[in-house]
């Protein structure tokens, strides 16, 4: 038992480390830890839903279509990384669509892709991208540690009893309130955040995802019937199991500042699309302002031909 708690322990620390370390620099650090993520967990989530008895070439074209998305992660391409996710994804279910474990392959590429990209777009090079990581990070951690610590505690009513026993309704209220409070703090951090009240409905909204995001993990291997996603992590099975409310929660605060720009301040709101829409503001501010030569015309009286 204590040999297991400390394998647990040390692969924490590891994982911890090595996250925020890429968290604290950003760029390309982090977009290769997004990228080599997207992998394993579609790696995995093939593993869950049994990609090894489908036809050979429909899993090695859908292993292929990830790699190229998480190569376009790396490089900075988020939009090019999803477009790739999501006809893939359509490849796969139309190659049969007959078999229902295409689909459950086709839905492991948009899974493992997306989180990704918004993970990566939300945290860009930028200080306010680390403030918006640092804010979904505290929501997600501290809803799944009070969830934890309240359910045991107080007990009561199942939250989802035939999908994940161990989890509460009280757990789940606490574990919400918990990650309203530490977010909401986190994210008020950065400079131009939103008000407190709409920040605290931002961080409403990401505690509910993260944990709606931890029971599909749990009903995708209990649909399945395995324990672990893999045992990638000693102690700790597979990262599915590690970052499955991170999942839905991460798109979730894409979506925001989309829907909601400047609400919790990433470093940018988009990718190559909001950087060249500013680029081209930027040229037209340039051509409207006048030249010194028109300014001089104006204030002293000379001509064009001068």
């Amino acid at each position: 038992m204590s040999g297991d708690l400390g394998r647990r322990a040390a692969s924490a620390l590891v994982m911890g480390v090595v996250v925020l370390v890429a968290t604290w620099f950003g760029g390309l650090a982090f977009r290769i830890l997004m990228a080599v993520a997207a992998v394993l967990v579609f790696h995995e989530w093939a593993g869950i839903v049994g990609a090894r008895v489908l036809h050979e070439k429909v899993a090695i074209f859908a292993g292929l279509a990830v790699v190229l998305c998480a190569l376009a992660i790396v490089f900075h391409h988020g939009e090019i990384a999803m477009a790739l996710a999501v006809i893939a994804a359509v490849c796969v279910a139309a190659w049969q669509r007959l078999a229902r474990r295409r689909l459950w392959l086709a839905g492991g590429i948009v899974y493992a892709v997306v989180p990704a990209v918004a993970l990566a777009v939300l945290r860009g090079d930028g200080g306010q991208g680390l403030v918006a990581i640092l804010g979904l990070f505290a929501v997600v951690w501290t809803s799944d540690i009070a969830a934890y610590f309240v359910g045991r505690r107080v007990g009561g009513r199942k939250l989802a009893p035939r999908i994940s026993p161990g989890k509460t309704w009280s757990g789940a209220v606490g574990g919400t309130l918990a990650g309203i409070v530490v977010g909401t703090a986190v994210f008020s951090i950065g400079e131009g955040g939103g008000p407190i009240v709409w920040l605290g409905l931002v961080c409403l909204a990401l505690s509910v995802c993260g944990q709606a995001g931890d029971l599909f993990e749990s009903w995708i291997k209990r649909r399945f019937g395995v324990k672990d996603s893999s045992r990638l992590i000693p102690g700790h099975g597979g990262l599915m199991d590690r970052i499955d409310a991170l999942v839905f929660a991460a798109f979730a605060a894409y979506l925001v500042t989309v829907l909601v720009p400047g609400l919790i301040k990433p470093a940018q709101a988009g990718t190559m699309t909001s950087r060249a829409v500013s680029s081209r503001g930027a040229a037209l501010c340039a051509d409207a302002r006048p030249s010194r030569r028109a300014l001089r015309v104006a204030q002293g009286g000379g001509s064009w031909t001068s």
